[in-house]
């Protein structure tokens, strides 16, 4: 389902297309603009260049999301699903797909950011195990613009001492990860 950095991509105009159709309702509604209102199908190629592509197609894309490690952290950024497909967790599925490859490349955390007026979209990065780790602003305000997202990683399970019996005398590990909701985002 969830395809990352696809070889065979490369249909820009189309990923374009869905992004405007997720990120062009917020005009208006956040202060700055997005950075989106500069980016065009050629720009999105050059992200991917240096970032993870996540991508659901059907066959065109239907949902996507970028990642970068940075630091100990793995940043996600442009998390789009198109609003026909929306409540079948394809986000959650790109997340949990971006979730893999950060612990891969050996990140302690997700971390995103999203404007302080879309709140819609703060319920659901917390709806998919997030919470608010801060707040920034941009150049030129003296108020927060942007939330940042926390997601930590579980640790790995520590291994099995040698020799350890099976059956009734297994060894229990206990994870400090908190359990996601079940249902679709």
């Amino acid at each position: 389902m969830v395809e990352t950095n696809p070889t065979d991509f490369d249909d820009w105009p189309d990923l374009f297309t869905l992004l405007t159709a997720c990120f062009g309702p917020m005009e208006g509604r956040i202060t700055p603009p997005s950075s989106f209102t500069r980016m065009t199908p050629e720009s999105l190629r050059a992200i991917a260049a240096h970032n993870d592509l996540f991508l659901i197609r059907a066959p065109k894309p239907i949902a996507c999301l970028f990642g970068q490690a940075q630091g100990s952290a793995y940043y996600l950024s442009k998390l789009a699903t198109a609003p026909e497909h929306r409540g079948q967790g394809l986000a959650r599925a790109l997340i949990e797909t971006a979730l893999s490859r950060a612990k891969f490349l050996g990140s302690t955390a997700l971390t995103l950011q999203t404007r302080v007026e879309l709140t819609e979209n703060h319920a659901t990065f917390r709806a998919l195990g997030f919470t608010q780790s801060g707040e920034t602003c941009h150049p030129g305000f003296d108020r927060p613009t942007s939330l940042t997202f926390r997601r930590a990683l579980c640790p790995p399970s520590p291994p099995r001492p040698h020799g350890l019996k099976t059956g009734a005398n297994k060894l229990g590990t206990v994870s400090s990860c908190k359990t996601r909701p079940s249902r679709p985002i």
